[in-house]
């Protein structure tokens, strides 16, 4: 699917360029995060009769998460989750549930998408993860995911807390944790992509 870009998104491009994504990206991403429009004859016409107002539209969203970031830059969030002696995690976190616990706990609102993550957590520990909260603004924070409150504390300060264990007992256990996690999330996405689709629909008779 042919978009134009309403603000410049990672390596894609910038501001008012013509890209080509994929149909899924498009529908469960770009356009209902209003970072794109179909790139069709009205919408472009749209965009160059408005390009002036949606670029200090960007600029002001880019001032706004400049603020934001500055709050969230440097906080930490606990997350308990269950694991092994060895610190492996009967699951995993994902950007989801990272961006729920900084939503929940600083007010700024965090989107699952923003959260910079090249794989799930699966580890007990501090994890530095980066939130783009605009394409120009970033915020480093820190998930402090631990087997208690206790031991999120103890983390806090520095303590090693890991032990060693039953590698094979935790290996199940976590893979377990985690087939099911996948399948949850695997319903989510396909909840929103079903929701995505119904909400693109009138758009996609607009274009032909």
């Amino acid at each position: 699917m042919d978009v134009i870009l309403l603000e410049r998104v990672g390596k894609l491009g910038n501001l008012g360029d013509v890209v080509q994504v994929k149909d899924g990206y498009a529908r469960n991403f770009l356009l209902p995060a209003g970072k794109a429009l179909r790139a069709n004859k009205a919408n472009r016409e749209k965009f160059e009769a408005e390009r002036a107002a949606i670029e200090a539209l960007n600029a002001e969203k880019a001032q706004s998460a400049g603020s934001e970031a500055g709050k969230l830059d440097g906080q930490s969030f606990v997350l308990i989750r269950q694991a092994g002696e060895a610190g492996q995690l009967y699951g995993s976190v994902s950007p989801r549930d990272i961006a729920e616990a900084a939503t929940t706990e600083s007010g700024i609102a965090v989107n699952r998408n923003q959260v910079q993550l090249d794989a799930p957590i699966k580890l007990i520990g501090l994890h530095e993860v980066r939130v783009a909260l605009h394409a120009e603004v970033d915020a480093t924070i820190t998930i402090n995911v631990a087997r208690s409150q206790d031991e999120a504390e103890a983390q806090a300060r520095g303590e090693v807390i890991a032990e060693e264990g039953d590698g094979e007992y935790d290996a199940l256990a976590a893979a377990e944790a985690l087939l099911n996690e996948q399948e949850d999330e695997e319903a989510e996405d396909e909840a929103e992509e079903a929701k995505a689709t119904e909400e693109a629909a009138p758009d996609d008779e607009s274009s032909e």
